[in-house]
């Protein structure tokens, strides 16, 4: 691995009606983003957003926890941080009209690499109503 990390991911609940506490107590994780609708939020840069929230977002990221290149390792990092797969948060994600997310930073420097996205990981997503965005860069 470089000194610049080329990989890391977040899991997201989003949407107006999300309730950030519920979802902090649901899976007893602090989250390391949280957004309040119609709220100023503090931005990944430390400063506080010029704009209100357009939506309502939970997220937790796995970029200072996990160090690698690869995809993998994070989102298997997400998954047990979170206890997931759970049997209940489709149906809970729902009742707040929410939609929920798997965000993976991807920096494909030679252009011809796959992602390491498992296709477990990808079922368990889609199990669950969510998907898993890559946003690569090269």
């Amino acid at each position: 691995m470089g000194s610049r990390q080329l990989a890391y991911a977040s899991f997201s609940i989003a949407g107006d009606e999300v309730i950030l506490e519920f979802w902090t107590d649901y899976f007893g994780v602090k989250p390391d983003m949280a957004i309040i609708k119609g709220e100023p939020f503090l931005t990944p840069s430390g400063r506080m957003s010029r704009a209100p929230g357009r939506t309502s977002i939970w997220s937790v990221r796995s970029k200072s926890a996990i160090q690698s290149d690869h995809l993998e390792p994070h989102l298997r990092y997400l998954v047990e941080r979170l206890g997931l797969p759970r049997p209940d948060l489709r149906d809970l994600l729902k009742t707040q009209s929410a939609r929920v997310r798997f965000f993976c930073y991807w920096f494909n420097e030679p252009g011809h690499c796959v992602p390491d996205v498992p296709d477990d990981i990808r079922a368990m997503m889609e199990s669950m109503g969510g998907i898993v965005d890559i946003d690569e860069y090269r």
